[in-house]
């Protein structure tokens, strides 16, 4: 039996959330192997944030990783007559093996550092509303970008299927996207915390579930927006901080124009007034817009976007987009 945690809970907390792009350098890269060795990229600089007296809670997206074991799922009915795997099943597999690696990345780098904590893993299903209207208009991108006749192919294939362009990237599927309203193992994960453990939870949004009037829970096919669901938590958990970390140092205005203007701080006022203006693209950083007001209009007091090779900068100030209230 493994010791528990020596180190005591710190008095910051911070929920960090990953995304699942992050996770896949490029589309040379798709092995879990190149996974891996990204996230313990990812995981340094974490351990940093450990290091300057915060405890941490984190969360992964899971698009590419969804769409890669729903292809696989796809050929092996073709070709072996193999029944396909439910969404909320895949989101649930992504949870365990992105876990795996992120636990087992953290344990090493900490072991590294002479940090006695420990990492821990939970599978953890969050409650949405079978009225959402998510559910009748799919806007959550998942799986591999492709070209447009690519994507017009695949619809033809799949005729429920809703294929989008995808911030200028490419074509995407998109699927319900309910919101998050119930963490279901949230008592688990404040204990886990509050004993003093790095927890990983939450990835892929949570395992969309609903609940039936007898209290009974029910896995349905959909994927929460990573990025709210962690708001969520980091709601639940009366976070210090919530960083997002995406594939930009700072958040910008007319991103990708002549006149591309970065932001280093911003109040919440601000930021709405920015995404009233349009400024912020759906599957991109729009959502993660929406979270962050979301979280500090709940009680959050300050969130963070940057890459997560500048996370120890951001939180000495020094990186990223500062968002207060």
């Amino acid at each position: 039996m493994n010791p528990a945690p020596q180190q005591k809970p710190g008095n910051k907390l911070a929920v960090i959330a990953i995304g699942g792009n992050s996770l896949i350098r490029d589309k040379h890269h798709l092995k879990v192997e190149d996974q891996y060795r990204e996230i313990t990229k990812t995981v340094r600089h974490i351990v940093e944030i450990i290091k300057a007296g915060y405890e941490v809670v984190i969360t992964h997206g899971n698009g590419p990783q969804v769409g890669f074991i729903l292809r696989r799922s796809e050929i092996a009915f073709a070709h072996e007559g193999l029944h396909f795997v439910p969404l909320e099943s895949c989101v649930a597999d992504t949870q365990g093996a992105i876990g795996y690696q992120i636990q087992q990345a953290l344990r090493n780098e900490m072991k590294k550092h002479g940090i006695s904590k420990q990492a821990v893993t939970v599978i953890t299903q969050v409650r949405v509303d079978r009225d959402d209207p998510g559910f009748t208009t799919p806007t959550k991108p998942i799986g591999a970008f492709y070209d447009e006749v690519q994507a017009s192919a695949l619809e033809k294939k799949n005729p429920d299927w809703v294929m989008v362009q995808d911030a200028g990237r490419g074509f995407r599927r998109v699927v319900a996207s309910p919101m998050p309203k119930e963490i279901v193992e949230m008592d688990t994960i404040t204990h886990l915390v509050d004993t003093g453990f790095c927890v990983i939870s939450g990835g892929g949004g949570g395992i969309p579930v609903i609940e039936a009037p007898d209290g009974s829970l029910q896995g349905v096919g959909a994927v929460i927006d990573k990025d709210f669901a962690s708001a969520l938590m980091a709601r639940n958990l009366k976070a210090d901080l919530l960083i997002i970390s995406t594939g930009v140092e700072r958040v910008c205005l007319n991103f990708g124009k002549e006149n591309e203007t970065p932001l280093s701080a911003i109040t919440a006022a601000e930021a709405r007034t920015y995404l009233d203006q349009g400024h912020f693209e759906a599957g991109s950083m729009l959502p993660k817009i929406k979270a962050i007001l979301w979280f500090l209009e709940h009680g959050g007091q300050k969130a963070i976007i940057t890459r997560p090779e500048q996370l120890k900068q951001a939180i000495a100030g020094q990186s990223g987009t500062h968002i207060k209230k």
